[in-house]
């Protein structure tokens, strides 16, 4: 079972948000905290995951880095994993993807090894052995090419 650590719960319920946003295809601009149009606003996903701790700058980093590197992130894992187009890639998986690569690689917040193994242990407790190994290729390809894959 992952550590219940305040950044794991953080990331918890940016793969929620991250979720939401691919899911309903929301506008960018309201992609995720206190608006109206928020479907599950967090207040609703702390309740739903039981995540009481969360680093609410660490969220509102990721929050402020994601609409802006969206593009950059999704060129990455097509490369990655060609055979995989984004859209057919569950969006969980994506979700988890994406946060990785985000706080891992490309704004570098959190160590790419803390990264990629958030992202596999975020894939075991939400999603499937198949996910995990998914995100894990994934992820450890980015790692050992880095040079290839961040231009």
């Amino acid at each position: 079972m992952p550590s219940n650590s305040v950044k794991h719960n953080s990331r918890i319920i940016l793969i929620q948000k991250l979720f939401e946003k691919d899911f309903f295809s929301s506008n960018e601009n309201d992609l995720f905290i206190g608006r109206e149009q928020d479907l599950f606003p967090n207040s609703i996903l702390k309740q739903i995951s039981e995540v009481t701790k969360v680093d609410k700058d660490y969220i509102n980093i990721i929050i402020e880095s994601f609409p802006k590197n969206k593009e950059k992130i999704d060129a990455i894992i097509s490369n990655l994993a060609p055979e995989w187009p984004i859209e057919n890639i569950a969006k969980l998986d994506i979700a988890i993807l994406r946060l990785s690569i985000l706080e891992g690689f490309i704004i570098k917040i959190t160590p790419e090894k803390v990264s990629i193994n958030e992202a596999i242990d975020l894939a075991k407790e939400f999603s499937n052995d198949q996910s995990r190994k998914f995100i894990s290729g994934v992820l450890g390809n980015l790692y050992s090419n880095q040079e290839k894959y961040l231009c």
